[in-house]
């Protein structure tokens, strides 16, 4: 740990106040206090969590018995959906991702659209 003399704190504050002034400075040394506080915790929370015996998930036994699938409620057949066939099994289509990242391609077609929005 590094240790301060006496000369060299005082040069550390002389410094302080007159980069903070004398207004700002108790308010910076109180934030740097709570920043150090919350660094403090979060380091004794992880040294617990990480010295703590590991303990096995407790499960908890279901009293409520799984329910058979219901069917889903039909609609009244209009004379649309009677003029078109059924199809007994559709083919599972792969859901869409919520979220797509950008590809280089996508990134230079938007680029590209928005500079011929400009030149319009």
């Amino acid at each position: 740990m590094i240790m301060l003399s006496a000369p060299e704190l005082i040069m550390i504050l002389v410094v302080g106040l007159v980069v903070f002034g004398p207004g700002k400075l108790p308010e910076v040394a109180r934030s740097l206090g709570k920043g150090v506080r919350e660094f403090k915790k979060a380091t004794n929370a992880l040294s617990q969590a990480l010295n703590a015996p590991e303990q096995a998930p407790v499960q908890q036994q279901a009293t409520v018995q799984p329910q058979a699938p219901q069917p889903a409620p039909t609609a009244p057949e209009t004379p649309a959906a009677k003029a078109q066939p059924a199809t007994a099994e559709q083919p599972a289509q792969p859901a869409k991702p919520a979220y797509q990242a950008p590809t280089q391609e996508s990134v230079r077609q938007q680029i590209q659209e928005q500079s011929e929005k400009k030149a319009e």
